[in-house]
C-alpha cells in the first residue's frame, strides 16, 4: 500500500493557519492595531476603502521596527513577547503568538513602511500571499504603516463569503469601539472611503465613553473602584434609570484587553435585583487589572476569552462593589415616609416658658349599671340585648343598596321564564381587557389582543417598505438624536427602508441626527427612543440579506408601536382587530413565534366538565 500521509506546503498551511485568525477585515484592523498599542504607540490612525475589502491602513507613532525585525516579523511563529512557554502566564502585551503577521500576508498583498527612532531611513517590504516581492529604503516617519490589499483575493471562497459593505463596516466599528474604550490613553481617528468618521483624542476612561456613546450617557453612569489583594477594580456602570432590555453597552477589559464574560455580567446584574425590572440591563464599562500569573488568555484565537485562577473570588468582588457603588452614590431608591397628618411638634426654645399640664375632671359619682339621665339602661346591663341587636340588624337593612338587591333578585329568579333580550349581544367578550373569548365552528377561540394588534401591524409595516408608502406625522418639535459609531453606522445603511415606514431624518454630524417626523399611529411613544429600539434591535441580527432586514425593522417596530396589555376594547374596536387579524398572512402566529390565538374544541370543554364530576 503507498503511503498517503505528506506535508503540506507552506502557502497551503499558512492560508489554513490564516483561516482561524483572519475571519473578516475587522480582524485584520484588531491584529495591526494591537501590534501598533504594543509598540507605544499614542496615535493611531485606521484608512479603510470599501469595508475593508479593497484597503485597509493602519499607521502609528509607535517605536518602529529594523530592517531584520520588519522582515522575521513575517514569518510564523515569530515574536518579540515571548522566549518560553512560561512567558506566557506574565503576559503584558496583546499579542504574543506571532502569527498575526504571518496570517495576514498569507491571505493579502501587504506593504509596510517602518523606521525606527534615530535612523534617517525606513524600509519598505511588498508581500503577497506570504512571498516577499520587493525590499528597499525608503524616507517614512517614525513608526510604522501597515497596508492590506485585496483581502483573501488567494482564496475566492473566502471573499465570496464576506458580507456587505455596510455589514463588514459595522464589524469594524464594533471591534474600533473595543480597543478604543479598552486604551482611553492613545488618540484614535478611523476614515473609510476618504471621509472621517471618527476622532478620540487621548482621555480618561470617562470621556472616552462619552466620546463613543454620546454625551448623554454622562448622567446614566456612576464610577467604580476597589482594590483588592486579587485584583484592581474600575470604571462604570449604568444607574437604574439607564435599563433597557436590548442594547444596553457592556464591556469587561482584563490588562487592557477586552473579553466576553457571561459569569461576570451575571454578577453585575445580580447587584441590580429589584432595582430593575425583569429583562432588563444596565450598561458597563468594567476594567480588571489583575496579575497575568492568575489569568490564561491563551484560549481563544481571538483572545477573546479568559479563564480565571480565582474565578468565584473575583465574581463575589465584583457583586460587592457594584453594591457599594450604588449605595454610595444613592443610586437606590430611599424610604420617603409618608408625613400626612403627622403632629405638630414644637421646636424647644430655652427662653419659652413651659406650658401648664391639661387637668383632668373625674365624675366620681357615675355608675355605668345605673340607668342614666335619660331613663335608658345601658347597654352593659345586658337586660335588653334583644332589642339592642334587632336595632342594629334594620339599620343594616336600610343600607343595603338598590342595586345589590337587584343582583340577589336576578339571582335568585332562575324559576322565571327568560325573556328576549332587547340590545344585540356581540359575539365577542373581553376577559381582564387582555384576551378577547369569540365562538367558531366547533368550539371558542381565546386571542391575545396585544400580539394580535403585533401580527396586524407586522404585515402593515412589511407592506409599507415593500410599496414605499408609509405615511409619516411630523413632530412640532425636532427632537436630536445622538448615536454611538456601530449604531450609527447602521442607520445611515438602513435610512432607506426606515423613511419607507414614515421615520424622517437628517444627519447633522458623525453620530448626529435630527428626527423630524415618525410613522403615522406612533402616537404615545417616545419618537427619539423608539428610533434608537429599532437601531439596536437591527443590531441583534446575524442575517444580513435585505429581506431579513426589513422584516426586523417591521417587526421591532411592531413590538413598539402594539397596544399594551390592559386597554379596554369596545365592541366595535373587537371586531375590526379580528377582521385585520383573520386577513394577516399567518394570523395564528406574530413574528417572534409566540402563538396569538388557542381554539378549544367542544370535545376539550366536554373534557373539562367532565373532568369535575
Amino acid at each position: 500500500m503507498n503511503d498517503i500521509i505528506h506535508l503540506l506546503p507552506d502557502s497551503v498551511a499558512n492560508q489554513i493557519a490564516a483561516g482561524e485568525v483572519i475571519q473578516r477585515p475587522s480582524s485584520v484592523i484588531k491584529e495591526l492595531v494591537e501590534n501598533s498599542i504594543d509598540a507605544q504607540a499614542t496615535q493611531i490612525s485606521i484608512f479603510i476603502e470599501n469595508a475593508g475589502k479593497t484597503s485597509i491602513q493602519v499607521v502609528d507613532n509607535g517605536t518602529g521596527m529594523s530592517e531584520t525585525d520588519a522582515r522575521l516579523s513575517f514569518e510564523r511563529h515569530a515574536t518579540s513577547k515571548l522566549n518560553t512557554a512560561t512567558d506566557l502566564f506574565a503576559l503584558r502585551t496583546m499579542g504574543f503568538r506571532g502569527e498575526a503577521l504571518a496570517s495576514i500576508a498569507a491571505v493579502a498583498q501587504v506593504e509596510l513602511r517602518t523606521r525606527l527612532r534615530g535612523q534617517e531611513l525606513g524600509i519598505c517590504l511588498r508581500i503577497e500571499g506570504s512571498k516577499f516581492k520587493e525590499q528597499e529604503a525608503v524616507s517614512c516617519p517614525v513608526g510604522s504603516n501597515f497596508i492590506v490589499r485585496n483581502l483573501f483575493f488567494n482564496i475566492p471562497a473566502r471573499r465570496k463569503f464576506l458580507k456587505s459593505d455596510h455589514t463588514e463596516l459595522s464589524n469594524i466599528m464594533t471591534e474600533y469601539e473595543r480597543i478604543a474604550l479598552a486604551h482611553p490613553d492613545v488618540a484614535f481617528r478611523l476614515f473609510s472611503n476618504g471621509n472621517q468618521i471618527s476622532e478620540l483624542p487621548s482621555g480618561s476612561m470617562r470621556s472616552r465613553i462619552l466620546g463613543i456613546f454620546g454625551k448623554k450617557l454622562d448622567k446614566q453612569i456612576i464610577p467604580v473602584d476597589a482594590e483588592t489583594e486579587l485584583a484592581n477594580i474600575s470604571g462604570f456602570v449604568g444607574l437604574p434609570s439607564s435599563s433597557k432590555k436590548k442594547g444596553a453597552h457592556q464591556f469587561f477589559f482584563t490588562n487592557g484587553r477586552y473579553m466576553r464574560h457571561p459569569y461576570f455580567a451575571k454578577a453585575v446584574q445580580n447587584a441590580f435585583e429589584k432595582l430593575i425590572p425583569e429583562g432588563e440591563q444596565v450598561p458597563f464599562f468594567i476594567n480588571f487589572q489583575i496579575d497575568p500569573s492568575r489569568i490564561d488568555v491563551n484560549i481563544h484565537p481571538t483572545k477573546t476569552e479568559i479563564k480565571f485562577q480565582d474565578e468565584q473570588l473575583l465574581w463575589q468582588i465584583l457583586l460587592a462593589v457594584v453594591r457599594e457603588a450604588l449605595g454610595k452614590y444613592s443610586a437606590v431608591p430611599t424610604i420617603d415616609f409618608n408625613v400626612e397628618n403627622r403632629p405638630d411638634i414644637p421646636v424647644y426654645t430655652p427662653s419659652a416658658t413651659a406650658t401648664p399640664p391639661p387637668k383632668i375632671h373625674l365624675d366620681l359619682s357615675y355608675d355605668p349599671f345605673q340607668k342614666t339621665s335619660q331613663g335608658r339602661q345601658s347597654a352593659g346591663a345586658g337586660a335588653n340585648w334583644q332589642d339592642v341587636y334587632n336595632q342594629a340588624l334594620a339599620s343594616s337593612r336600610r343600607q343595603e343598596v338598590p342595586e345589590q338587591r337587584r343582583l340577589w333578585a336576578e339571582t335568585t329568579a332562575s324559576d322565571k321564564e327568560p325573556t328576549a333580550p332587547t340590545a344585540t349581544i356581540s359575539k365577542y367578550l373581553q376577559i381582564d381587557c387582555r384576551y378577547i373569548v369569540s365562538p367558531v365552528a366547533g368550539g371558542l377561540m381565546i386571542v391575545d389582543q396585544h400580539k394580535a394588534h403585533q401580527r396586524i401591524l407586522y404585515d402593515r409595516y412589511c407592506s409599507q417598505i415593500a410599496s414605499h408608502k408609509g405615511i409619516s406625522q411630523g413632530l412640532l418639535f425636532p427632537q436630536t438624536i445622538e448615536l454611538p459609531l456601530s449604531e450609527a453606522t447602521l442607520l445611515d445603511r438602513e435610512a432607506d427602508t426606515l423613511k419607507s415606514i414614515g421615520f424622517e431624518f437628517e444627519k447633522i454630524s458623525s453620530g448626529n441626527y435630527q428626527l423630524t417626523g415618525v410613522p403615522s399611529g406612533t402616537e404615545g411613544t417616545q419618537p427619539a427612543e423608539m428610533l434608537r429600539d429599532v437601531i439596536a434591535d437591527i443590531n441583534q441580527g446575524s442575517e444580513n440579506a435585505p429581506s431579513t432586514i426589513a422584516s426586523r425593522i417591521a417587526s421591532s417596530m411592531a413590538r413598539k408601536v402594539a397596544m399594551p396589555v390592559g386597554v379596554e376594547l369596545t365592541n366595535s374596536d373587537m371586531a375590526t382587530l379580528m377582521e385585520q387579524l383573520m386577513a394577516s398572512t399567518i394570523p395564528n402566529y406574530t413574528p417572534d413565534g409566540e402563538q396569538v390565538f388557542v381554539i378549544i374544541n367542544t370535545a376539550g370543554l366536554e373534557l373539562l366538565f367532565d373532568s369535575q364530576n
